[in-house]
């Protein structure tokens, strides 16, 4: 037979061939044609507008088969099998016809199928085959069968469940299951339930395993963010259409520096089936030339605009991460300048997420150590709507990140057995995940360190790979010396206070007793979440050594010194934030303490006058007054040498205990003071109790521990000038007074 051009348009519709009635039999449906690139099966509808002894082909057949007209081609009956050659499932992958100057259009695909099937229905498919197909009045659309499965009949009638089988040509049925998927260069968009399994691909790799994450302690923290951020976005688009809600599209990770905040950013971006996310540093944005901050930002979104108006839905997500995001979105009008930099690019910012043009296919991941500094409205939902606190790891959590960290050393049999990460967890209290890791980098250099041998020349040990093995010493040597946790006690400032040790004397073994009693209320779950002691007496009574004493051995992780030594020459405002940042530290461990010395200086009282800084004193109360977030507790402790000064300042109230600190008034405590301090023998200890005796004491054991100094230069001197030496400075200081 020769190829002929389809008599109809309407025919051309059809995907049938076209023949004459004379040339075949009314039984024939389905004809087998050999020519052009191959054989190729097809549905035959009879008509008088094509001759015998011709096939009428549309364009698309002749294309596809690589046919002419007039071509002469072998043409014979073909009868599927009933039972090897019914289609059960179709997958039709679908695009316009004509694709100039075409638009983004939305098609139900619930509503394809049923058109499928009511035009084609006893209709061959045969794979790779284009076809037409004529969608309720609308232009063309072109239909390529991209997977067929068989139908199993006795599958059916027995319930018994088989491998469906793959074919390359069957006939479609009237219950077949018909699914479709957009090309991948459409810009058809599909909704409805009918939609390929491939056209809506998994939001997470499939090679992805969420126990190589590399992310140790922070469980709890991911797994909100999936539940928040992601699912939604797990589901086919027409599922949140169906709800009338958008995707998640902001998402804050705030909390102290070396926590992981960046490295869960960049495990959301491997972890997901979407395009290489985008990692800017927040100071990148800005730019000298007006304008170009603002276009910077634009640039990042273009290609999610331009994707959302090609597709719509099916979008893929596209992940921006800033880094030091408060660079770039502090809080509108707080940047000093008549420039506006600052501002327009939070506008330009808050335009993009959440504008009038919103974007629905975009994850915003922003990464601060300063969410207070970041504008209001850049954190309301619809924009960075999420915010999650990656805080210090619990023990649990150090344990993983140590697990994670040493995994190689114990893959290569570097890690001694010795070595207890659980051990090492426990004695590693507010440690951040970064200096965990610099903990097990310090460990391994010290382990190195064995096998390098230092002379004239630096020699290295030949079989120090076979050697070399990290033990538990080495940990513990970085702990003592190399490793310090940001977040930890600050014992050098209480060591200061305390140089001299705690002496017993009659009135110190009860205010200890009591200070301590504070502490261990301070760490029980049962009581409140906030303490607050204050340590009052004069001057030289020794209020700061105890109150330093108590701190340092409330074994609290988080031990933080505030001194007035340490703010000469700021201002009010700079005291205030100083002070307020501490705090704020403090409550991001489960237990803290902080230590204020000498209250009256911190606010700058000056009894001339008198004057104080009153932004500090609010300060201050305003902080000492304020309970601490949940799950954490507090404990403050307070010196002051004024205490009628904070009585009537209204400082006092902000206090749940106050503890006087005595001066030294009776001669038994002389003598355990001077017997503690070993400056003087016990013949001169008897003759100066004896002097003391005679008259008055009153005096602070700092300041006696002080006269005590000067003892211990007279060494050789006779111990009856030295008694005198040390009777006479006592008469001289005015805190002895002898009986007439």
């Amino acid at each position: 037979m020769k190829v002929a051009k389809c008599p109809a348009e309407e025919l051309s519709f059809t995907n049938c061939v076209i023949v004459n009635e004379k040339d075949f039999s009314p039984s024939d449906q389905y004809v087998k044609v050999k020519g052009g690139d191959g054989t190729h099966i097809y549905t035959i509808i009879r008509h008088q507008g094509v001759l015998p002894g011709y096939v009428g082909f549309n364009a698309i057949q002749r294309k596809h088969a690589l046919l002419s007209l007039d071509q002469e081609i072998a043409v014979e009956p073909y009868y599927p099998s009933p039972h090897r050659d019914l289609i059960g499932t179709l997958v039709l992958e679908m695009d316009f016809l004509q694709k100039r100057n075409m638009q983004a259009e939305t098609f139900n695909t619930d509503h394809l199928s049923k058109c499928v099937i009511e035009q084609f229905s006893r209709q061959c498919f045969t794979l790779g085959m284009p076809m037409v197909l004529k969608f309720q009045d609308r232009k063309a659309l072109s239909i390529i069968p991209k997977e067929l499965e068989a139908a199993d009949p006795e599958a059916l009638v027995s319930g018994r469940k088989t491998e469906p089988r793959k074919m390359n040509f069957g006939v479609l049925q009237p219950n077949s299951t018909v699914i479709f998927e957009k090309a991948p260069t459409s810009i058809v968009i599909l909704t409805g339930k009918a939609k390929a399994r491939s056209s809506h691909t998994s939001l997470f790799s499939a090679d992805w395993d969420f126990q190589k994450m590399g992310i140790g302690g922070l469980d709890e923290e991911f797994i909100h963010i999936l539940r928040r951020a992601f699912a939604s976005r797990v589901f086919p688009p027409e599922v949140t259409e169906q709800l009338g809600v958008n995707h998640v599209k902001g998402l804050l990770l705030y909390g102290p520096p070396g926590t992981g905040k960046t490295l869960m950013a960049r495990q959301i971006g491997k972890m997901l089936n979407a395009r290489e996310p985008k990692i800017i540093n927040g100071p990148e944005i800005l730019d000298k030339y007006v304008g170009e901050s603002e276009a910077n930002v634009r640039r990042l979104f273009a290609e999610a605009e331009e994707e959302e108006k090609r597709m719509g839905p099916n979008s893929g997500l596209h992940i921006i991460i800033f880094d030091e995001i408060d660079a770039i979105c502090k809080q509108r009008g707080s940047v000093a300048g008549n420039t506006g930099v600052n501002d327009t690019v939070v506008n330009q910012l808050l335009s993009k997420i959440d504008g009038v043009e919103q974007l629905n296919n975009i994850l915003v991941i922003g990464m601060t150590n300063r969410k207070d500094m970041i504008d209001e409205a850049l954190l309301r939902p619809g924009r960075l709507e999420i915010q999650v606190e990656i805080g210090l790891p619990d023990e649990q959590g150090r344990f993983d990140i140590l697990k994670i960290k040493t995994a190689k050393m114990k893959e290569h049999n570097k890690l001694d057995r010795d070595v207890d990460l659980a051990e090492i967890a426990s004695l590693t209290k507010n440690f951040s995940g970064a200096e965990l890791e610099g903990l097990v980098k310090a460990s391994s250099s010290s382990a190195l360190k064995r096998y390098i041998h230092l002379g004239n020349k630096i020699e290295v040990d030949p079989n120090a790979i076979d050697k070399l093995k990290v033990t538990r010493s080495d940990f513990i040597y970085s702990l003592e010396n190399d490793l310090k946790p940001a977040f930890g006690t600050s014992d050098e400032d209480l060591s200061k206070f305390i140089e001299r040790g705690i002496i017993n004397w009659g009135a110190t073994r009860e205010l200890v007793e009591k200070g301590l009693m504070f502490v261990k209320q301070a760490r029980s779950p049962e009581t409140s979440s906030r303490l607050c002691i204050l340590l009052e007496g004069a001057p030289t009574a020794g209020t700061s050594a105890l109150a330093a004493y108590l701190c340092k051995n409330s074994n609290f992780p988080f031990v933080k010194v505030i001194n007035s030594q340490d703010m000469v020459g700021f201002m009010e405002a700079s005291k205030c934030l100083r002070i307020k940042k501490i705090f704020d530290d403090a409550y991001r461990s489960e237990l803290s303490c902080i230590f204020m010395n000498d209250l009256e200086h911190l606010m700058g009282y000056s009894p001339i006058g008198p004057r104080y800084q009153s932004l500090v004193l609010d300060a201050m109360y305003s902080l000492l007054s304020a309970s601490p977030p949940p799950g954490r507790k507090l404990l403050v402790i307070c010196t002051s040498k004024r205490r009628s000064v904070l009585e009537e300042l209204g400082l006092l109230s902000a206090f749940t205990a106050v503890i006087r600190v005595p001066y030294i008034a009776h001669v038994g405590d002389v003598r355990l003071v001077l017997e503690e301090s070993q400056v003087m023998s016990p013949d001169e200890i008897a003759a100066v109790v004896k002097e003391v005796g005679q008259g008055r004491v009153f005096i602070g054991v700092k300041k006696l521990l002080g006269l005590l100094d000067a003892l211990r230069v007279m060494k050789g001197v006779p111990s009856s000038q030295r008694v005198d030496a040390f009777v006479n400075l006592l008469e001289d200081e005015g805190v002895l007074t002898r009986r007439l």
